[in-house]
């Protein structure tokens, strides 16, 4: 909107000389001329709404600038006097009128910061007239001295006042309305026209006392309430947002209609963790109607306060109370630079920020983890329909230390817990907090539940929920009519959170099996139950497979000792893997025969001194190989190549990761993928010639996996290092291959150096396609025999290129 000229020029004035105008302080409601006026208003609107925002707009209701169209137009719409209310106030300072019909000035204590007067001096020429018109204030701090106050006891002014908030409803469907308490009828009485004897709420007032009949009758009706009928019926689907203070929020929402009401109880009871404070809070609106819960806007700052960093730091407390923000009913306001973690607080008189800070990047990406993902669920936590609060028992007496709720829509269930203090609790919930029922009659009927009844969960026995755990992205498993009879046990250390979902219903097998995990879990936390189970189900069998695993390192350097360890590993192995598909243990297994001829080659490996430049390059990259975890790959490979067996069948695949880290984005996950994609492309033929491998590759979901292979803007790329990565282990196979024929060093160094040649050529072919999948294809396509004359391979891929 319009800024008042005159807050810009008093502010600059007092020192700051790249001051604006306040944004609370208008000249009139007409868009920022600056901003390219109302025709950037329609383009920015129809560009939002193309992409499903909707616009908001800020509403100041309660008073002007001190130079503004209404002071000009109307001077009578403002509190004010004919005479000073204080004598000692003086007015020689500059004019700060734009008008030659008027001449304004603040007080001179203002310039000088000796004083802060309430009152401004308004002169008309023309007449010679003198009004001290009222500045704008709340009464609990100094008077906005850029700002004019409106008198809301004449009907012309909230009339005037209305027929504007109509206008910006029609170009905005969000409004904000700034400091709204002070226009309830309460507040704006006891601002400016106190009760008789009771004192007022802003110096010098007191002389205008009225009594509360007197006041009823020039004021009859709450201004908001009138706001909200008649935007419903002229301007239907605008929502309604009121800044409003001094506990008036459930007054704004039950009595006055207000769609969304700021909840400063958040921000504040959190950060002094005035916690049971907090949770009355909820408890009384509970109580009371639990769909005004829903009408709240969570903050943790705001332009009046502290940066949200300053007032909750940027680890356990801050994010704890970010949680809140993003899964508890209502709207959750993010502040300026809130994310970025920026310290500097802004006034409204700022064109830019001052102090040179750059976003703090592990702060954002600490966002990106734990807080954008719950906000994109937001349709599971913002009703208050199914939200209950929880009583966390420590022993026999309730933590309020401990915010436990959850949510529910249909199927999808959330459970929420946030220790706010730096200490360490245990405890159970079940018990809910009263909450309000409607029934037939006036007066809502109080009801509790449990947790199991919230949530929906059945008491079976033979039932078991299991659960993710948003923080720690692990999966619990718990039998049901321990949760419908007990509850839920947690342990929550300093300002620690913990957010459930994906709630799953698991009937136990005939087996058991299911019932044996909890068990054997006792409330652990783990990445997966289906991993799990296979551990369970099959223990002797992934026993005998870290056994192995364990004994690994031998194969690549190790005694003859540890040899022949390896050797029994294996054997236990094989005959387990007999006796779990079924099959006799063949005592002339190929494995048997092939490991000692492995570790010959690894040993001989070791010993190449190739004198080209290639095949000592390529002979560098597979010893690199040999210092990761290749000699699990390499045994794990020659255990199950020709078996017909995948991995995750009985868990191998868990306990080759779990060798390597946890995780999805682990070492140990890349661990799995290269040794699916190995085993599948054996399956296809082998790796003797890597560049019928490489086409194979391509054809296998499992080395496409591997290599990333993915496509974007409509073309299909792999990754340039898995790839490499992936010919390494193609080169190593086809030397063991080669060797297990003829283990000679000078034939293994003979395709050392053929297998070298090879490799560069097909990452030349790669880099040349782009690490397009597509075009590298056609580069490795064998040249077609015709009658034409030979064409050379680099003639070739030109032709290509053109195509």
């Amino acid at each position: 909107w319009e800024r008042s000229p005159a807050s810009q020029h008093i502010k600059q004035l007092c020192g700051n000389p790249e001051a604006i105008a306040s944004a609370y302080s208008l000249y009139d409601y007409e868009i920022s001329a600056d901003l390219g006026g109302w025709e950037a208003l329609h383009d920015l609107k129809a560009r939002a709404a193309g992409r499903g925002i909707r616009l908001a707009s800020d509403m100041v209701p309660n008073h002007t600038g001190i130079y503004s169209r209404w002071v000009m137009q109307h001077p009578d719409w403002f509190i004010q006097t004919d005479y000073p209310p204080f004598p000692t106030y003086q007015f020689n300072g500059e004019d700060l009128s734009r008008s030659t019909d008027v001449v304004i000035q603040i007080e001179d204590g203002y310039w000088t910061k000796t004083d802060a007067a309430v009152v401004f001096r308004l002169i008309e020429r023309n007449t010679g007239r003198i009004r001290y018109i009222y500045h704008g204030n709340d009464g609990t701090s100094i008077p906005w001295n850029d700002t004019a106050q409106l008198n809301y006891l004449l009907p012309e002014v909230r009339e005037a006042v209305l027929q504007t908030i109509l206008h910006v409803a029609r170009s905005f469907p969000i409004i904000r309305f700034d400091a709204a308490m002070t226009l309830a009828k309460k507040h704006f009485q006891r601002l400016w026209f106190p009760v008789r004897g009771l004192g007022g709420g802003i110096p010098s007032r007191a002389g205008a006392g009225m009594s509360r009949e007197e006041f009823d009758t020039v004021f009859p009706v709450e201004f908001w309430r009138e706001v909200v009928d008649r935007v419903a019926v002229e301007v239907p689907g605008t929502l309604l947002l009121a800044e409003a203070f001094w506990l008036m929020e459930g007054y704004f929402v039950r009595t006055l209609g207000m769609h969304r009401v700021y909840n400063s109880a958040f921000m504040n009871m959190l950060k002094q963790e005035e916690n049971a404070k907090y949770r009355q809070t909820i408890k009384n609106v509970l109580e009371f109607n639990p769909e005004v819960l829903k009408r709240f806007v969570n903050f943790m700052n705001n332009p009046d306060e502290k940066t949200a960093v300053e007032q909750f730091g940027q680890e356990g407390k801050y994010f704890g109370a970010c949680v809140l923000l993003a899964t508890m009913p209502g709207l959750p306001m993010f502040g300026h630079g809130q994310i970025e973690g920026y310290h500097e607080k802004y006034g409204m008189e700022y064109k830019r920020s001052y102090w040179n800070e750059e976003p703090d990047g592990h702060l954002v990406w600490l966002h990106e983890q734990r807080i954008f993902p719950l906000l994109r669920r937001r349709w599971l936590f913002s009703g208050s329909e199914n939200f209950v609060l929880y009583d966390f028992y420590a022993g026999e007496t309730v933590d309020e230390n401990v915010f436990a709720y959850s949510n529910r829509v249909g199927e999808q269930r959330g459970l929420v817990l946030y220790h706010n203090r730096y200490a360490k609790t245990a405890g159970w919930i079940r018990e809910s907090a009263a909450f309000a029922v409607k029934t037939g009659s006036d007066v809502p009927e109080l009801r509790r539940t449990t947790l199991a009844e919230a949530l929906g969960l059945v008491d079976d026995e033979q039932v078991y929920y299991s659960f993710r755990d948003h923080t720690l992205g692990l999966v619990f498993l718990r039998n049901s009519r321990e949760l419908s009879a007990q509850g839920l046990y947690a342990e929550l250390g300093e300002y620690e959170f913990h957010v459930f979902t994906d709630f799953r219903e698991i009937r136990d097998n005939a087996d058991g099996s299911w019932g044996r995990l909890c068990s054997a879990l006792n409330g652990r936390g783990v990445d997966s139950l289906e991993d799990e189970l296979k551990q369970l189900r099959y223990a002797a069998l992934n026993a005998a497979f870290r056994s192995v695993l364990e004994m690994a390192p031998a194969i690549v350097v190790g005694t003859a000792k540890q040899g022949k360890a390896l050797l029994a590993a294996s054997r236990g192995f094989l005959a387990a893997l007999a006796a779990q598909t079924g099959q006799p243990a063949r005592k002339q297994d190929p494995f048997l025969a092939e490991l000692p001829d492995c570790l010959t080659f690894l040993t001989t490996l070791q010993t190449l001194k190739p004198s080209a430049r290639p095949a000592a390059a390529l002979l560098s990259r597979l010893l690199a190989l040999l210092e990761t975890p290749a000699g699990e790959l390499l045994l794990t490979w020659l255990l199950l190549k020709g078996r017909q067996l995948e991995l995750d069948t009985f868990g191998l695949d868990y306990c080759l990761r779990q060798a390597h880290g946890a995780g999805p984005d682990s070492g140990g996950q890349r661990t799995v993928q290269l040794m699916q994609a190995l085993l599948s492309l054996e399956e296809k033929g082998g790796a003797a010639d890597c560049a019928a491998a490489v086409r194979s590759a391509f054809a296998i979901p499992a080395c496409c996996r591997f290599m990333q292979v993915h496509d974007s803007a409509g073309t299909e790329w792999f990754n340039k290092e898995r790839y490499e990565e992936l010919l390494e282990w193609f080169a190593m196979l086809a030397l063991l291959e080669s060797a297990s024929r003829n283990p000679a060093p000078r034939t293994i160094a003979a395709r050392l150096g053929r297998l070298a040649v090879e490799n560069r050529q097909l990452n030349e072919e790669a880099a040349h396609a782009g690490y397009r999948t597509i075009l590298l294809q056609r580069l490795l396509e064998p040249v077609a025999k015709s009658d034409e004359p030979a064409v050379t391979k680099k003639k070739a891929r030109t032709r290509i290129d053109v195509q």
